[in-house]
């Protein structure tokens, strides 16, 4: 049964791996399988052979049942034609909303389309803009609640996420959940609630968690561990400001900040011992039930109750199906094998979502509990239960090193320190309390909840503050990460199995095989799809620069962040020897702060005001300056523009004033002049024609029509042009006019909106090798891309 669920399982993640869909006719080739189940007895060697092909047949299954699931729910798609055009609809707010600065953003059950000849996914996230704070004047947002059914206006577009190197897959997080197209409430468009409350069961979780979420936030308000409260009582992580995250990652305890399987495994265990103690009080009732039964019931009831108030993720699920396993077991007083256990709660969360192989979560769970039995289960004899603790503890550490740094690249070193701490306390305390306080009226409890939570954050702040708290290198290969996890299991192995000390060498490979840097001379550069803005990564030998720093997505959430530094973590670059901020717009410079927060600079060229924060931030910042030039590596980089004398033209505008820097090497040059407009190219032809041409070029101002001179174009020349750019962004670049100005001329030309994050090396004597990473990184939910002829000389292979 384990290797036959997880034969399936494989089959299912071989699904996710696929850029198409096969046909669903190929599942009539499981029929005669089918057989192999009736089939029984015989010779040893048909036994063994009979095994094997259940096993292929078992793994057949999983790829045709996950393709299945995906055909049926590609189905519902928003068609390409009503993409950005308004849409009136009817349908029920499905999901908690979720309040930002100037919106509200929820999930909405479409139940009729009532524009003619319009078709709209059952399930799509809209956003409801509404007024941000001003002074004292409070934000006026549209005031929604779950279960209440509307008619709304709206512009939808299709799923479309950044696509990085080692970056999130927002495509692949909204298939999973069902969403099949986002956008926003029209401003003006008609709208009307409906009814107040849709009476189903889902709706009526979500009221629920409105609820919960209300009563923390009126007794809690803005106290320090209120967020982390509300996270942990109804699952609401969003709640958690990003500099608590970072103290929970950094010391390990993030999995502890949701309703996590330990969470629900220790509430259903605090139920099942109370129903149980109470129940063996009365004699009729044991008469009819046995206590241990009813408590069995009773503890899965409360786990299914605490899950589904977390939205019921992997990790909860996880943990409730194999509760559902044991209380089964219980009734039909049958033994099950732990093994057993772990793989039809597999089972059972892959047949109702066979995307959650896509998720970091299901590999952890899973993983973690498949080492707790290893070190655990079917001992010759039980060990105190301190030693158990901590041989526990030692395992799931040592396990979890190579999935974590195959993840995030990075992973705690305080972690079994600050986890001694928090687990029992969060688990066995501060969780009890928070819900006991959301159901009995008495603040107090809340309170006294929260006041434990301050203290034990305090403490993980301390140890976050540790020099080397957590480990962080570079993506590492996907065949180390195997040896490596093969290492672990050896090590773990019970005593007596010999040469275990063998598997600390198998660690080796995943921490010393290093991304491989540019050879000297050679420019590898690599434009981040970061939407509407710009984000250029520079790599020569032993240095790294990085132009502009893309968009903010919101008060906690920016380029930098969520793009940018997981991308020079995994790539290996550890430090930037330059950061260069063109100018002051949000969509160049939005991301800087984390940036320097995170990664060491060393030194930082601007156009910025004298008091931007950015400025007055980092003690290393110079003014960009026609003339500066440095060269790494035999590469040769030189800023050309603005003028030292523009920094105090009131004037000028903020886009005639971005640093434009040429860098040159013997293979060729790239040319990255950031927002410049027609008048700062008119002075670029003016001082500087003879420096313009390159054989690439980052479009200025994004392919604006006030950019892109017939004069600059012919100046630069380029072989290549780039547009980084947003989906359907509202400012519709590039133009036109200006794509078909660089298609004239020869130009090959690419958009980060549709291939992606756009990769080149610069080398002399080969060919300039020009990639989209959505060429590279292709899977069956992404929306196909327009396909265009490029110059013979550029080839579009990573």
């Amino acid at each position: 049964m384990v290797a036959h669920i997880l034969a399936f399982a494989a089959g299912i993640w071989w699904l996710q791996q696929q850029a198409a869909l096969p046909a669903l006719a190929w599942a009539a080739a499981l029929i005669p399988g089918v057989l192999l189940l009736v089939l029984r007895g015989g010779h040893r060697l048909w036994r063994v052979l009979r095994w094997l092909l259940i096993l292929v047949w078992c793994a057949a299954a999983g790829f045709m049942w996950a393709a299945a699931c995906a055909q049926w729910r590609l189905a519902d798609a928003l068609p390409a034609a009503w993409e950005g055009r308004d849409i009136t609809v009817t349908g029920v707010i499905s999901s908690l909303p979720q309040s930002y600065e100037r919106s509200v953003r929820f999930e909405f059950q479409v139940e009729q389309v009532l524009t003619p000849g319009a078709h709209v996914p059952q399930r799509i996230v809209l956003s409801w803009w509404g007024a941000a704070a001003r002074g004292e004047t409070p934000a006026a947002l549209p005031v929604v609640h779950p279960g209440e059914r509307w008619q709304l206006t709206v512009r939808l577009k299709r799923p479309h996420g950044f696509a990085n190197p080692h970056g999130f897959d927002y495509e692949a997080w909204l298939l999973e959940r069902g969403i099949r197209a986002t956008g926003y409430v029209r401003p003006k468009g008609g709208h009307r609630r409906l009814q107040p409350m849709v009476h189903a069961p889902g709706y009526w979780v979500e009221t629920v968690r409105e609820r919960m979420r209300d009563r923390i936030q009126s007794v809690l308000g803005s106290a320090p561990a209120a967020g982390v409260i509300a996270a942990l009582a109804m699952g609401d992580q969003r709640a958690i400001p990003p500099e608590q995250w970072q103290v929970f990652t950094r010391t390990g305890v993030n999995h502890l900040m949701s309703i996590s399987g330990l969470h629900v495994t220790m509430l259903s265990g605090l139920v099942f011992a109370l129903v149980n103690f109470a129940w063996r009080r009365n004699p009729r009732l044991t008469l009819a039930v046995p206590a241990v039964k009813a408590a069995a019931v009773a503890g899965l009831l409360a786990a299914l109750g605490y899950a589904l108030l977390a939205g019921f993720a992997v990790p909860a699920q996880r943990t409730v199906f194999m509760l559902a396993v044991v209380a089964a077991a219980l009734w039909l007083g049958r033994a099950t094998a732990a093994s057993r256990v772990l793989v039809g709660a597999l089972l059972a969360v892959l047949v109702m979502d066979p995307w959650a192989v896509l998720a970091p979560g299901f590999w952890l769970s899973f993983g973690a509990v498949a080492i707790i039995m290893l070190v655990s289960v079917n001992r010759l004899r039980q060990p105190h239960w301190l030693v158990t603790w901590g041989r526990v503890q030692w395992a799931v550490t040592l396990a979890l090193v190579p999935p974590l740094l195959a993840m995030f690249q990075q992973m705690s070193l305080v972690s079994p320190i600050a986890n001694a701490l928090a687990i029992p306390l969060i688990s066995l305390v501060v969780v009890p309390l928070a819900l006991i306080g959301l159901v009995i009226p008495v603040d107090a409890i809340l309170q006294l909840a929260q006041w434990l939570m301050a203290w034990c954050l305090t403490a993980l702040q301390w140890l976050s503050a540790l020099p080397d708290a957590a480990w962080e290198q570079h993506a590492p290969p996907a065949w180390t990460v195997v040896v490596a996890l093969t290492g672990a299991v050896w090590l773990l192995l019970p005593r007596g199995f010999p040469a275990r000390w063998i598997g600390a060498f198998a660690f080796l490979p995943m921490l010393l095989i290093v991304p491989a840097p540019p050879p000297q001379g050679v420019l590898r550069l690599t434009v981040l799809d970061v939407g509407h803005g710009l984000a250029v990564t520079a790599q020569t030998r032993h240095h790294a620069l990085l132009f502009d720093t893309g968009p903010a997505f919101g008060p906690t959430a920016d380029s930098g962040n969520r793009i940018i530094v997981p991308f020079l973590r995994a790539s290996g670059i550890r430090r930037l020897d330059t950061l260069i901020v063109s100018h002051d717009d949000a969509d160049h410079s939005g991301g800087a702060m984390s940036v320097l927060q995170a990664v060491p600079v060393a030194a930082v060229l601007s156009s910025l005001p004298d008091f931007d924060p950015l400025v007055l931030l980092s003690t290393s910042e110079q003014r960009c300056a026609a003339g500066q030039a440095w060269t790494w590596d035999a590469v040769d980089f030189e800023i050309l523009h603005p003028q030292p004398a523009s920094h105090g033209d009131p004037g000028l505008k903020d886009n005639d004033r971005s640093c434009v820097l040429k860098i040159t090497t013997a293979g060729g040059s790239v040319l990255i002049p950031a927002d410049i407009e027609r008048r700062s190219e008119r002075m670029l032809l003016a001082t500087a024609p003879e420096k313009l041409r390159a054989d690439v070029l980052i479009a200025p101002h994004q392919g604006s029509k006030s950019s892109s001179s017939p004069e600059f174009v012919q100046a630069v020349a380029p072989r290549a042009v780039i547009f980084p750019v947003g989906y359907r962004n509202a400012f519709k670049h590039p133009h036109p006019e200006v794509v078909a100005r660089y298609r004239q001329l020869g130009s090959a030309w690419y958009r980060t909106d549709e291939g992606g994050a756009i990769g080149f090396e610069l080398r002399a004597g080969t060919p300039l090798m020009v990639s989209r990473y959505r060429d590279r990184y292709v899977r069956y939910w992404h929306a196909p891309r327009e396909a265009r002829a490029v110059d013979s000389e550029l080839a579009n292979a990573w």
